[in-house]
């Protein structure tokens, strides 16, 4: 099977509007690779500024179940996360959030503490999920 890009919607829209070069998911046979996003705010489309990093981790996890979800998985059969944060002192209230969509057998996962971002948000995770 040749790689294959999904269209997830309205994130794909939000992407192309600020002329990322990437897409949000690819599939390649029986694994789905969603990109890390910024958090769009579902209501605008634009990044949400001046949210707390709770809800920019809500928004983030709520935009991967949809991107999971939309390749045709779920977060049940997410393998592994990488979640990018801008600082250590987020750790706990990240994983409070975390914990919520993955409630039971979480994937690997790794926290790496970034400096900064080109744009006004904390946090961004990207996964690898089976189909």
């Amino acid at each position: 099977m040749a790689r294959e890009t999904i269209r997830v919607e309205p994130l794909t829209t939000y992407l192309e509007r600020v002329k990322a070069p990437a897409c949000i998911a690819t599939r390649h046979n029986d694994t789905i690779y969603v990109s890390g996003l910024p958090p769009f705010d579902p209501e605008t489309g634009n990044v949400a500024v001046g949210a707390s990093v709770e809800r920019q981790a809500e928004i983030v996890l709520a935009q991967l179940k949809l991107c999971v979800e939309t390749a045709g998985s779920s977060l049940d059969q997410v393998l592994k996360c990488n979640v990018y944060c801008t600082s250590a002192e987020k750790f706990a209230a990240v994983n409070a959030v975390y914990d919520r969509y993955f409630p039971n057998n979480p994937p690997a996962r790794i926290f790496v503490c970034v400096p900064r971002w080109f744009g006004p948000f904390d946090i961004e995770i990207d996964c690898i999920a089976a189909l």
